[in-house]
């Protein structure tokens, strides 16, 4: 099984967006595929219209055995673990609990699934370092701004804090507006650096309608510009897991 935490410190930057589309076509594409909304804000499955078990809570998922957990979505070959409230706390836990926890838990999931998305919360704490380990890939939504590029810079530096391999981090430019100056300007400065993968998503409003219809883009407009560029972000972050 190979996981892939979709992770941002810096919110409103199309983060869960990223998670719940990717999800969707690696699912598309036959492929067994479990979404873990690890942020407490659940957003993911909001947007999959699935809620946790009654009986779920932080305790329950560092026990592990996570399957009778786990929820079917409307789509073939996708399931979702949705987060919980309790999951605020998940750093107190896991300062007890050690490093190498969530790697433990995720990997009883191997036998059940080719790949593992896990929604991320935007912040830079224990859990996302222990997100961070235990991910394959960790892949960041940056938005084409001085903020967002300085979020990044961050980023690296606390990979560099926890000791986590620098390579399998990955970057793409999110919200891309064309029209703003400040948006190309940006691109046209960092995006060729080896970091940043070259699939660019746009601002558009079929993605922000995702609030209101509660489906991934390729599902209400297949034939969209968003829809195309999620299914080229999950082929480069794809191939990427294969790469030597």
């Amino acid at each position: 099984m190979k996981s892939i935490a979709v992770y941002s410190s810096k919110g409103g930057v199309g983060k869960t967006a990223a998670a719940v589309n990717l999800s969707y076509v690696c699912s598309q594409r036959g492929k067994k595929t479990l979404l873990c909304d690890m942020d407490p804000q659940g957003a993911a499955g909001f947007y999959y219209r699935v809620r946790p078990k009654p009986n779920f809570n932080r305790k329950k998922f560092l026990k592990g055995n996570l399957q009778s957990f786990i929820r079917e979505t409307d789509y073939p070959h996708l399931d979702l673990l949705p987060a919980h409230f309790s999951f605020r706390n998940l750093d107190l836990a896991l300062d007890r609990e050690g490093n190498g926890k969530l790697k433990h838990i995720f990997a009883g999931l191997a036998d059940d699934y080719d790949y593992l998305i896990l929604d991320c919360p935007p912040n830079m704490t224990l859990l996302s370092a222990n997100l961070i380990m235990a991910a394959d890939r960790v892949v960041t939504p940056v938005v084409p701004s001085t903020l967002s590029i300085l979020a990044l810079a961050q980023l690296v530096k606390f990979f560099d804090k926890i000791d986590a391999d620098r390579k399998k981090l990955q970057a793409f430019f999110s919200m891309v507006e064309c029209r703003k100056n400040m948006h190309g300007d940006t691109i046209k400065r960092f995006g060729k650096k080896k970091i940043f993968l070259r699939t660019q998503v746009p601002y558009l409003a079929d993605v922000e309608k995702m609030g209101l219809t509660r489906q991934p883009v390729a599902v209400t407009r297949p034939d969209s510009v968003a829809a195309e560029a999620y299914d080229k972000l999950w082929m480069e972050v794809w191939k990427s897991l294969f790469r030597k």
